[in-house]
This record gives C-alpha cells, sequence and structure tokens, in this order.
C-alpha cells in the first residue's frame, strides 16, 4: 500500500501544481490593463478551420500564418504588446471567451443576433458572401434555387447552413472542417458546397474539378468577438481597426491573402498592394519532415496526459475498490454510483461539463488540468471493476485463514488478497492504459493541442491526410507497444513467487 500512497501524493501534489495554472475570474483588473501587464494579447482561434484564416505555416508549421494571425498582430502592435494565438475547437470558441480563456475570438465569427446575445462584437473588419461551388462538368446548377434535392456541404453553425436549411427540400450535409466538403464535392460523394467566399477562394477556386456558380449570396460581417463586460477592450479594438482602415494596412492585408473585392469597398476606401501570398499548391510542397517538431510536441502532451491521469485512475480505482468491497454505506453506496455514474455517460460529455460546466458554479479549470482529471476520474471507475474481478477471483477461504492467523482485515488485504488480484487485473489495466493514449484525443475539445488535435491542424491545411496519418499512427503505436511489452515482463516477475 505504500507504493499507492506515494502515487496518489505524487499525484496530489500533481494537483497543486496545476492549480497554479487556473484561470481565476474573481479577478476584476480590467482585461485591457491585463494585457498591457502581461505582455501579449491573447486570442483564439481554431488553426483546423485552415487557410485563409490561420494555418501553420509549410516552411515552419511551428508558425501560424492567415490574414487573421495578420491582423491580430496589428491589433496586438497598436496596443503595445505582442499577440498571442491560443487553440480551441471552433465550436466553443465562444463558451472558451466566456470563461475567461482569452482575450478575444476571431475566426471567421459571423455577426448573427445569437451570438450578439452572447458576447460583445468589434467594428465589423470584414465583409463576406456565401459561395456556391460545384463540379466542374456540372450543368443543372446554376445558383441556390436549383438545390433542391441536392446533396450540399456546409460548415456546423455557419450562416450558410441556416441558408440552406430555409431554403427546404436540401439535404444538407454538415461538416466540422472546411477542407472535408470541397474534397467529398471533387469525388463526387457532394452535389455542391456552399461555404464563404473566403474559404471558396482557397479550397475552391484552385482546384481544377470544381467551379464558382451563380453570384455570392448572403452578405453579412466578421466581428472579433469580446466578453460582455469588456466595454473598454471593444472600444479600443474598434478605435484600432478603424485606425486601420484609414491607413489602407487591412486592405494590404486582404490584397496579400488575395481577399480583396469590390464588396470591400463598403468598408474601406485606399488601396495599397502587397504579393506575399501563400498558395495552397506551396503548402502541399512543403517536405514533410517540417511537420515533425509538432507532431513530436503533440505526442509530449499525449504521453504527459496519459500517463498522470493513469495515475490517478490507478489510485482512485483501487481506493473505490476497496470501499466498495469492504466499506460500509454510505460510503459502498457511493463507490458503486460513482462506477455507474462514469460508465454510463460518455467521457466527451464528462470533460464538457468539467471544462465548460464548472465555471458556473465558480470552478474554472486549465484545461490540462481538465484533461488529467476527466480522464483519470472516467477510467478509474473501470480500473476498479478490473481490480474487484481480481479480489473475488482470490478463493474466500484465504481472506478466512489470514483473519483466523489474527491478521487485521487491512493487512490481509495488504499481503494475502491484493497481490494475487493485482497479477489477475494486470493485463485488463494494461489494456486500458493503451487505450487511454488513444482516448486522450479527446481532450481536444477543451483547448489541448495533442497529438491527434495536431494531425487535424496539419492535415486540414495541406490536405496531406495520408501521409501524416501514418507518420500519426506510427508515433502511437511507438508510445503504446512499449507497455505491452513491460506489461508481458510485469506478469512473469508477479507469476514468480506465485509458483
Amino acid at each position: 500500500m505504500k507504493k499507492f500512497l506515494k502515487i496518489f501524493s505524487f499525484i496530489i501534489c500533481l494537483s497543486a501544481l496545476f492549480y497554479w495554472t487556473i484561470p481565476t475570474q474573481s479577478d476584476t483588473c480590467n482585461t485591457l490593463e491585463k494585457i498591457k501587464k502581461r505582455g501579449y494579447l491573447l486570442w483564439g482561434s481554431d488553426a483546423e478551420g485552415g487557410a485563409p484564416y490561420a494555418f501553420p505555416d509549410p516552411k515552419d508549421p511551428s508558425r501560424l500564418i492567415g490574414f487573421e494571425v495578420d491582423l491580430a498582430e496589428a491589433i496586438a502592435r497598436e496596443l503595445g504588446v505582442k499577440a498571442r494565438q491560443s487553440q480551441n475547437a471552433w465550436d466553443s470558441l465562444i463558451p472558451a471567451l466566456k470563461r475567461g480563456d482569452f482575450d478575444m475570438v476571431m475566426n471567421g465569427i459571423e455577426i448573427t443576433p445569437q451570438r450578439q446575445a452572447e458576447v460583445l462584437f468589434s467594428l465589423p473588419y470584414y465583409i463576406y458572401t456565401e459561395q456556391l461551388v460545384v463540379r466542374k462538368e456540372e450543368t443543372k446548377i446554376k445558383d441556390i434555387n436549383d438545390l433542391k434535392g441536392k446533396k450540399v456541404g456546409t460548415l456546423s453553425g455557419a450562416v450558410a447552413q441556416d441558408i440552406l436549411t430555409n431554403l427546404g427540400g436540401v439535404d444538407v450535409k454538415i461538416y466540422s472542417g472546411q477542407v472535408e466538403p470541397y474534397e467529398d464535392l471533387a469525388l463526387g460523394r457532394l452535389d455542391a458546397v456552399l461555404l464563404d467566399l473566403p474559404i471558396a477562394a482557397y479550397y475552391a477556386k484552385p482546384n481544377p474539378k470544381l467551379k464558382y456558380t451563380g453570384n455570392p449570396v448572403g452578405e453579412g460581417f466578421y466581428g472579433i468577438a469580446i466578453r460582455k463586460d469588456d466595454d473598454e477592450l471593444k472600444k479600443k479594438i474598434d478605435e484600432i481597426l478603424i485606425k486601420l482602415l484609414k491607413s489602407g494596412e487591412l486592405k494590404k492585408i486582404y490584397e496579400k491573402w488575395d481577399l480583396w473585392n469590390d464588396t470591400q469597398e463598403k468598408l474601406f476606401k485606399v488601396a495599397k498592394e502587397s504579393k506575399d501570398y501563400v498558395t495552397l499548391e506551396e503548402i502541399k510542397k512543403a517536405p514533410i519532415y517540417t511537420f515533425f517538431p509538432n507532431l513530436l510536441r503533440g505526442a509530449g502532451i499525449t504521453i504527459l496526459i496519459s500517463f498522470s491521469s493513469m495515475a490517478l485512475a490507478i489510485v482512485l480505482g483501487l481506493i473505490i475498490t476497496i470501499l466498495r468491497l469492504y466499506g460500509r454505506p454510505p460510503l459502498s453506496t457511493a463507490a458503486t454510483a460513482y462506477i455507474e455514474i462514469y460508465r454510463g455517460t460518455p467521457l466527451l460529455i464528462q470533460l464538457y461539463i468539467l471544462y465548460y460546466g464548472l465555471p458556473n458554479i465558480g470552478i474554472s479549470l486549465s484545461p490540462l488540468l481538465a484533461a488529467f482529471i476527466g480522464l483519470g476520474m472516467n477510467y478509474a471507475a473501470y480500473e476498479s471493476e478490473l481490480y474487484r474481478a481480481g479480489i473475488n477471483a482470490v478463493p474466500k477461504g484465504q481472506m478466512e485463514a489470514a483473519l483466523s492467523l489474527g491478521m487485521t482485515q487491512s493487512l490481509a488485504i495488504k499481503r494475502i488478497i491484493m497481490p494475487q488480484a493485482v497479477r489477475i487485473a494486470l493485463p485488463g489495466v494494461t489494456n486500458d492504459f493503451i487505450a487511454l493514449f488513444k482516448d486522450s484525443s479527446l481532450v481536444s475539445v477543451i483547448a489541448m493541442v495533442e497529438l491527434t488535435k495536431t494531425y487535424s491542424i496539419l492535415a486540414a491545411t495541406t490536405l496531406r491526410f495520408f501521409e501524416l496519418g501514418l507518420i500519426v499512427a506510427f508515433l502511437y503505436f511507438v508510445m503504446s507497444y512499449p507497455l505491452s511489452l513491460f506489461a508481458k515482463k510485469l506478469e512473469e516477475r508477479l507469476k514468480g513467487p506465485m509458483r
């Protein structure tokens, strides 16, 4: 038991260390003052969304580029600080902003009445339209009025989704990324794709298999999302945007990324030129080795999360098992309820509750701590059942014999029952540890950029799903296979004294 107590103490210390990384919401300091004090502007976006918003530089994948990256840097410069991007899943950017994960959100966020009820928006910084894209040989679909009965792809939560839904009779296919719908269209799985023009300009226009059809529809605005109580920050950002508009710097950024069109004349009056534009073809030709550092960093995060979470699961699972088998009500009842609740609810929902739900009652966890607790507590329920099966496999007569010799129940469990139970449960524990490596990919929904999320971001940008996928699969194998070898050696060692 001493070893378990040492591990448990280590987990408590690790939790205490993570605690200091928790963003506190009780600090009443003005956000604008915080930004200037810390020296950087923290802005949230999803790099998996890809070009031309924010995506890894093919020459240096550890660095993000894109027109919104340029805009964030321009805003930060005017504030007298640096810009720092915080990765987060696109569909949870607004909830993450509200809980205080970053100062603002800028990721092609369309200004809608629903979102305006949740957050403040800056002045519009880009006028977007929705562009319909079809295959090159398509002749029947000329505009959105020809889409009834057709399979049309779009993004989840986008204005284009509302347009398609309101048309009626359209088989709307929802995607979480902006690359996949165009890939499916080219392969014939879709009849058309309706998305924001900046997305179409970068992913559809250069594709020889696709073409624009019909005039752009659904004009709207992109805005920078800011928390409701950050009026001073909103005012300052609005001032900076006006300055960038009048100086022509914003138009220069858009021309750099080939996003300037006549529609933008409604916002901008000054024109300047720039040719520093990274095309999709250049990204595709980037050497595969340039992505290794990013993938290895993602693997490091996966290892950290997996090992720390499994340590918590092993210790907590043992405690729950002992309480369930040897404790008295209500402890035994609580232990049983814990197991059934955690096994009966999805891990993804548990992570959402920890990260996005707890701030509603004043508890705000950092992404790393939420991932550690979420995975650890979930797997503890499964480890507990493995231990219970191992303990029940030990003949009851051995406990009775130990007690008759004068041993206490706790000593008998430690010296007689647990050594045998651990040997029986070990293969299952090892299997769970390997499964935990793969389940760690779920923590990407709470802003953790581990190996799978890193792959998603790079693959969405480069379209090199196959090569990068093979590398990531190999990395997971390299991380998990040594566990199998270790388990075999440990099993042999445990069998030795029992012979």
